[in-house]
């Protein structure tokens, strides 16, 4: 079974994903859930990685409201119902 959790984008990332804010993407972890959107939405790639493939400096991952690095990185197991957030940090002076 396909595990369909919701993923939260924050209102500055809406525009390369067809303006949702929230949204179900088939994913059994994180990095399955980040390969599926960026299947869906390739514009949004160079938003979130950088020219290495590393996730930006200024993106956390949550799960259900836990900081991805706190659980199991982008291994962490996803299922039916968890909501993933991806939240870009403020920065600036």
């Amino acid at each position: 079974m396909l595990s369909m959790p919701t993923v939260k984008f924050p209102a500055l990332m809406k525009y390369y994903v067809d303006n949702q804010s929230e949204f179900s993407v088939n994913g059994a972890t994180i990095t399955e859930l980040l390969d599926n959107i960026l299947l869906r939405y390739p514009a949004l790639k160079p938003h979130l990685f950088d020219a290495k493939g590393e996730l930006r400096r200024y993106f956390s991952i949550f799960v259900n409201g836990v900081q991805m690095q706190e659980l199991n990185g982008f291994e962490t197991t996803l299922n039916d119902g968890d909501v993933v957030i991806l939240m870009a940090s403020a920065s600036g002076g």
